[in-house]
């Protein structure tokens, strides 16, 4: 089977708004498969009275779905999960057909997702306050956490399933109702969740999604009902949702780009870290906010593991997704391919060694009729310095660069000094190498021998510096609070309240 057997609806891709699916009225742009280049159909792209029609629908929804005690809320999350199980493999198949990931990565992705609905399911615990008995005479004192309101997530189109699932799951757990805008380039998977939520007993406009690009997202911005936006993305954009946001008077978590690190030190295992150079820098052709971009090589570690890293660079398994045996598939649009191809001719030119060069990959060599399609072999340079366009910026693409440096000091602050803090990842067998590089490095998501460390679902994911803008990681706890306003409640009854007013600040007594 291949992906476009897999997945081959050939309805316009539309909204789902107050519990129903919305054709649209906005215009339309195809949806691609990636592994043969082919427009399979349109996405409509809401238009501002799509958005704002999906927002009064949440908004009408908001005050019962509030009312409505989260034990209850966390059965509806229980059936949703398990309607997700059932179905993970036709979620995966989406997203290989449209964003072209090989179909054991999205099974992962699903994977993931899933494991945030389970941690949202437990909502009861999650939403339990502080309480102190007679904090002074006669007073008691407790909080409590309550929903926002109306929120709104921005999403990728890297990760269709699990991007959203760090967001509405926890969102709607709380009490919140939710509008999803996801990427136009995969929108089939939400619109499949939407179905699922709705099966799963959710009631009609607690979860809608509207398609769009920026108009949608500035629709959003601007709404006065919507109280507070997710989103994940470049960091230009993130930069902008943050600001927008915020000047509207949102909450706004607004994760951004990355450039991420992996130190292989003298004493690393070569063959661990040459698997875990590849997997990381490749798998899902590079377009993973959490792959290893940059393999920071200490000492002579370089002159053991580059033979090896060629090796396996050159001879990985591009494949059409569906095909099993795939290591990496197609590039997401021509545009992105477009924009890797011309980096890789920016780091020639900058003067980075080339050892082996993706961009004369012919598709035809990935499976039957993708011949056509968006497709790329893995690239990798050496002698990268930091002063070069390739080592600042963000690729996204299936482009390892390497870079050679003298000491785990070094390592260090070259990592510190680059503008992003995402995520980073450090080979070693020494224990002391290993706590130091833990405690000095700025960076939001460490791995020791991990190459790519997501925090599971109940820690929380997030980066630092220009990869986070807002105060709050995604899901887990912190999450938690970010769809949640706290209340603080002090009580007392009128047996104990003394005669006479009160003129001075009030103290514990």
């Amino acid at each position: 089977m291949n992906a476009r057997q897999a997945f081959t609806d050939t309805r316009d891709a539309g909204h789902f708004i107050a519990g129903s699916r919305v054709d649209g009225a906005g215009s339309r742009q195809p949806i691609f498969n990636p592994a043969s280049g082919a427009a399979s159909r349109h996405v409509v792209l809401a238009t501002t009275d799509e958005v704002r029609r999906a927002v009064d629908s949440a908004q009408a929804a908001f005050p019962k779905w509030a009312d409505t005690p989260p034990i209850r809320r966390a059965r509806i999350m229980f059936k949703f999960l398990q309607l997700l199980n059932e179905h993970k493999d036709e979620l995966a198949h989406m997203i290989t057909a449209e964003h072209g990931k090989v179909f054991t990565d999205a099974q992962g992705e699903v994977a993931r997702g899933i494991d945030i609905v389970e941690f949202a399911c437990g909502i009861p615990q999650l939403l339990k306050g502080d309480y102190t008995e007679q904090v002074s005479t006669g007073i008691d004192n407790w909080t409590l956490r309550q929903p926002l309101g109306v929120v709104a997530g921005v999403t990728p189109f890297n990760f269709p399933v699990m991007v959203p699932m760090w967001m509405f799951p926890v969102a709607i757990a709380a009490g919140n109702t939710f509008v999803l805008k996801p990427s136009p380039t995969d929108p089939s998977p939400s619109l499949f969740i939407a179905e699922l939520l709705k099966q799963a007993g959710l009631p009609d406009g607690v979860f809608n999604v509207v398609q769009g690009d920026k108009v949608a997202v500035d629709a959003l911005l601007e709404h006065p009902d919507v109280k507070a936006i997710s989103f994940v993305g470049s960091t230009p954009i993130a930069n902008y949702i943050y600001e927008t946001g915020a000047h509207h008077g949102k909450r706004v978590q607004a994760l951004g780009g990355a450039k991420n690190h992996m130190v292989v030190m003298p004493d690393a295992d070569i063959d661990q870290a040459v698997d875990a150079l590849i997997g990381a820098g490749y798998g899902s052709a590079g377009e993973r906010c959490m792959a290893i971009s940059v393999a920071v090589l200490v000492g002579d570690v370089a002159d053991r593991l580059m033979p090896k890293l060629i090796e396996r660079t050159k001879t990985l398994k591009v494949l059409d997704g569906e095909n099993l045996e795939a290591e990496m598939g197609p590039i997401v649009t021509k545009a992105a391919h477009e924009r890797i191809s011309g980096y890789i001719a920016l780091g020639e030119q900058e003067g980075a060694k080339l050892l082996v060069d993706g961009r004369g990959f012919d598709g035809k060599q990935a499976g039957e009729g993708c011949g056509e399609g968006f497709w790329m072999g893995g690239t990798l340079f050496d002698h990268v310095t930091p002063e070069m366009r390739i080592y600042k910026e963000e690729i996204f693409g299936p482009v390892l660069s390497c870079v050679r440096v003298h000491d785990l000091k070094e390592a260090v602050d070259l990592i510190n000094a680059h503008e992003f803090g995402n995520g980073v990842s450090c080979f070693t067998r020494d224990g002391n190498v290993a706590r130091e590089f833990g405690r000095r490095i700025q960076v939001g998501m460490v791995g020791i021998n991990v190459p790519i460390p997501v925090p599971m679902s109940w820690h929380g994911f997030g980066g630092w510096k220009r990869s986070l803008f807002g105060d709050m990681h995604a899901y887990g706890e912190e999450g938690v609070r970010f769809y949640t306003k706290q209340k603080s409640i002090m009580q007392r009854w009128p047996e104990s309240i003394g005669k006479g007013a009160e003129f001075v600040m009030p103290t514990a007594k």
